[in-house]
């Protein structure tokens, strides 16, 4: 069972494996997209990994599911809150729906009001108060202390860690010569968990992190090696969008990646075009990152086999319309 109080053991590939038996009854796997058309393209071998067709949109779903499933009753029966910029409060609520669990989820004010609206369905308080993810994670951690919820945070637990990582694991099955992996990073949940898989079963697979240019706490962190925020966010990709680094994921990624990349929004999205002409796929900013990478890295991937993590695809027809410019 989770140790409520232990948010800062990394998890191992053992914990992946039983992640995966947990959340097989909830989740079927995402497919891998592969074509011609994609690798001439882009110029190498692609495999993308399509966790847009997740039912929330997104890879977190695997995360949420896993945590809840190991939670002790006293905390499932009291309730749990979190802080979410869209994608890991989908998360929660996903879960807190399959396994009967209050869920109050705190978001920026201006979320992204497809996300909002998937968080209430799935049966979430959703408090959408402050400028940014940090100031919700804030009034969620006080509202944790007070009130007596089980607070989720969104990077420093290992049981997220370990469930989201079952997407490396399906990429990996099916693509087991994999050279080079990029993954997004926001927080840094979601690479940790692909790069503690990738490494794992290959330690010469290249993991490429790929962070924005407007939200690059995690990376200035991975760096200069201390931790480090930034004043303000100032990107479009919601998912990424984090201005503070955290302890378990800095930790990780230390040791994971063997590189960091830094995309802008004009990059991502132009990826966003991209994946839609060439696979017929939408992806949110977050989502298009690891596709802005690869096509900044042009020639340094060519003839490459190289899996690439499609996250998220919660965009919004607004937002759609001004990537497609």
């Amino acid at each position: 069972m989770v140790d409520p109080q232990d948010k800062l053991t990394p998890p191992t590939f053992q914990d992946v494996l039983l992640a995966r038996r947990r959340i097989a009854p909830y989740l079927r796997p995402t497919p891998v997209y592969q074509s011609p058309l994609l690798d001439d393209a882009f110029g190498f071998e692609a495999s993308v990994k399509c966790e847009n067709l997740q039912p929330t949109g997104a890879f977190k779903v695997r995360g949420g599911l896993n945590l809840l499933s190991v939670l002790p009753e006293t905390f499932r029966d009291r309730g749990v809150i979190t802080a979410s910029s869209g994608n890991h409060g989908q998360s929660i609520a996903y879960a807190g729906r399959t396994f009967g669990t209050r869920v109050i989820v705190h978001v920026p004010e201006n979320t992204n009001p497809l996300k909002m609206r998937t968080m209430e369905l799935l049966g979430a308080e959703v408090v959408a108060k402050g400028i940014d993810f940090d100031e919700g994670r804030e009034m969620a951690e006080e509202r944790a202390e007070s009130e007596g919820y089980y607070y989720i945070h969104n990077a420093n637990e290992p049981y997220l860690i370990a469930g989201v990582a079952t997407a490396a694991l399906e990429l990996l099955e099916t693509v087991p010569d994999l050279e080079v992996l990029l993954v997004p990073i926001g927080a840094g949940s979601g690479a940790c968990g692909g790069g503690l898989v990738a490494k794992t079963i290959n330690p010469d697979i290249r993991l490429i992190g790929v962070q924005a240019e407007g939200a690059d706490a995690v990376y200035r962190s991975w760096r200069d090696g201390t931790l480090q925020q930034t004043p303000e966010i100032l990107t479009f990709a919601e998912g990424l969008a984090t201005r503070v680094a955290f302890e378990l994921p800095f930790r990780m990624l230390r040791d994971l990646l063997d590189d960091f990349l830094l995309v802008s929004d004009d990059e991502m999205r132009a990826g966003i075009r991209f994946l839609l002409d060439n696979t017929h796929m939408v992806a949110e900013g977050a989502g298009a990152a690891t596709t802005a990478a690869a096509l900044k890295l042009g020639d340094e991937l060519r003839d490459k086999r190289v899996g690439l993590m499609l996250s998220g695809g919660n965009m919004n027809l607004d937002r759609l319309r001004v990537a497609l410019g």
